[in-house]
């Protein structure tokens, strides 16, 4: 393992790494700050919690030294990564000179437009917002000379190309490009090869590959055993816990539900304000909130140094954020748990990220003995034998659904269905086997 030293990096930014508590280069940081010193294009190919962001800022920090206006352009997909990266470019940064203009959704522009005007050194941005800036003209990029895209399989899952093609328009087409990513799909081969020039390839672990030091499980049970399950698992033991569903109101009827049980929670997905996910995050990282509930949108970008335990409380759709999700545990050189939830539903969910990852995740036992899983599965039971009084809807409403009814009742006889029938449906089981609900 090369030191700081070996990377040729200057004596005041060796002295920010020692203030840091910075002591050797991780192997991403090893591999492309040489590359990236020397001015080449970078594709970097490594899983979450393992230095990528240094290993681009400290290069741009030591080139733009001394420079003036806006010359490096830092892309990242959400609020929470864009603001990690001003972070760090500021505590790496200051003594430089080189300052960070921190460009995101979810707050007002008049800062952000006065920061572009005055020609920080660096942008860090979400695709989103800088282009509502080129469209009102508040932001130049004509003289970037470094374009970052970090997390850039994410962008392009998120379904940021057309930002990204505008913003990559606006770019002087003689620039340095590095791209970092803990996966390298088709798209983003291609977004690769239409944008970078000759790139050195730093491929610090295979595509797909999960953090080391995860201990991964999944517990194959049904869908209304989730909650209870959840519970069960938080009785265990009393570290933090990162719990990843697939929805936003999936994320808010976790978290209360988790809030009535007793446990310090927090929640964050794209409907929070960004104050508020600003002190989710801070009440998550300081130990206020013991449980933190997110959609995927905040699985990059969260940096919490020591997450002890993160539970997929839902399978994503995209394989690749299962990988992106568990890297926020066991960060460096900690180690933690990652728990996964797949119902019978999502069996093709749960395969997809088996053949992405090379490795089948070792199967657990559901602790349906439990008293706390037996407890809350029973609180749901009767819950939903007693759902509550309805809301009456408006009258426009009911004369709407009136006519709507009368319709459906020929279809429904004539499929040879009996209302009786519809109660009592089929739920899939794991085991096989089906039961009636």
């Amino acid at each position: 393992m090369k030191s700081f030293k070996e990377l040729n990096l200057s004596v005041k930014t060796l002295a920010a790494l020692e203030r840091a508590g910075f002591e050797q280069p991780t192997p991403i940081q090893a591999q492309a700050i040489p590359h990236a010193l020397e001015g080449k294009d970078v594709i970097g190919t490594a899983a979450t919690g393992t230095g990528k962001t240094a290993a681009f800022l400290l290069p741009i920090i030591e080139r733009l030294s001394g420079k003036t206006g806006t010359r490096a352009l830092v892309l990242a997909p959400t609020r929470e990564l864009a603001l990690q990266i001003g972070e760090e470019l500021e505590r790496f940064g200051r003594s430089r000179h080189v300052r960070g203009a921190i460009v995101i959704g979810g707050v007002g522009m008049g800062a952000q437009t006065q920061a572009l005007r005055d020609r920080y050194e660096v942008v860090v941005a979400t695709p989103g917002r800088l282009v509502d800036h080129l469209k009102q003209g508040t932001a130049r990029l004509d003289e970037v000379e470094i374009l970052v895209l970090d997390e850039a399989d994410r962008m392009l899952d998120m379904g940021f190309k057309p930002q990204l093609d505008r913003i990559l328009a606006k770019l002087p087409r003689k620039r340095q490009t590095l791209l970092f990513s803990a996966t390298i799909g088709v798209e983003v081969a291609e977004f690769a090869r239409q944008h970078l020039r000759d790139p050195a390839q730093v491929a610090v672990t295979r595509s797909g590959t999960t953090a080391a030091r995860a201990e991964q499980q999944v517990f194959l049970a049904g869908q209304h055993e989730k909650l209870a399950l959840l519970l069960a698992l938080l009785e265990r033991d009393d570290v933090s816990t990162l719990i990843f569903t697939r929805t936003k109101r999936r994320a808010d009827k976790v978290a209360k539900r988790l809030g009535h049980a007793g446990h310090k929670v927090a929640r964050i997905h794209a409907d929070r304000s960004q104050g508020q996910r600003r002190a989710a995050l801070d009440g998550f990282k300081d130990g206020t909130y013991r449980v933190l509930v997110a959609t995927d949108i905040a699985a990059r970008g969260i940096d919490v140094a020591e997450i002890g335990h993160v539970i997929n409380f839902d399978l994503p759709h995209v394989p690749e954020d299962y990988v992106h999700r568990i890297g926020r545990t066991a960060r460096a050189e900690a180690s933690g748990r990652a728990s996964t939830f797949a119902s019978p539903e999502e069996r093709d969910l749960l395969h997809a990220v088996e053949r992405l990852t090379r490795a089948q995740i070792t199967r657990a036992d559901v602790p349906r003995d439990a008293e706390t899983f037996v407890t809350e599965l029973k609180r749901s039971a009767e819950e939903q034998s007693q759902p509550g009084p309805r809301r009456p809807r408006p009258a426009r409403a009911r004369q709407a659904a009136g006519p709507a009814r009368a319709r459906a009742r020929p279809e429904a006889s004539a499929s040879g269905e009996s209302a009786a029938a519809g109660k009592s449906r089929r739920v899939g089981s794991w085991g096989g086997r089906t039961r009636r609900r």
